[in-house]
């Protein structure tokens, strides 16, 4: 920060910024730092695509946003079933919009909606109902041992990845 630029102001509770007198959600403090700058790059090359008038552009803002917990349902209430399943699939299509040619793990997902702590592991179902929803959409594909498999019926890791158009 150089001595020009101010600190970023916060309310107390630490829940929105303060930038030119108007408030602002913060993200989710409880994403991990990895998984976080992963979001914030998908959001600012969403946001440079919004600029250049790129298509699907500013869809991919807001998933972004809704996945750093910026929109949507506050990240500091308790999560309804509705909100969880909206701030799920916009994460997943944000990470994989960032990993272009890589594949996710519902691990990390679970991760970025659920905290760092042990708290994420109670939405591994819910991450694996949804992203078999989105391959039933034909968004996605769920592999294991890199061959499709349905992703709320298979045991043990599975990986998502976007379906190529070719499939």
């Amino acid at each position: 920060m150089s001595p020009s630029e101010k600190p970023v102001q916060t309310t107390t509770d630490g829940r929105y910024l303060i930038i030119k007198g108007r408030r602002w959600r913060a993200s989710d403090p409880s994403i991990p730092a990895r998984l976080r700058q992963e979001l914030v790059n998908e959001l600012m090359s969403a946001r440079r695509a919004v600029k250049q008038g790129e298509d699907g552009a500013r869809k991919r803002v807001n998933d972004a946003k809704l996945a750093l917990g910026e929109r949507g349902q506050p990240w500091w209430e308790d999560p309804d079933p509705d909100s969880m399943g909206e701030r799920i699939r916009a994460t997943i299509r944000t990470l994989l919009s960032h990993r272009v040619d890589a594949s996710i793990c519902p691990s990390d997902v679970a991760r970025i909606v659920g905290g760092p702590d042990e708290g994420w592991r109670k939405y591994m179902g819910q991450v694996r109902q949804i992203a078999a929803a989105l391959a039933t959409q034909g968004e996605v594909v769920a592999t294991q041992n890199g061959e499709p498999v349905e992703a709320d019926g298979a045991k043990g890791p599975i990986r998502i990845s976007r379906r190529r158009p070719d499939e």
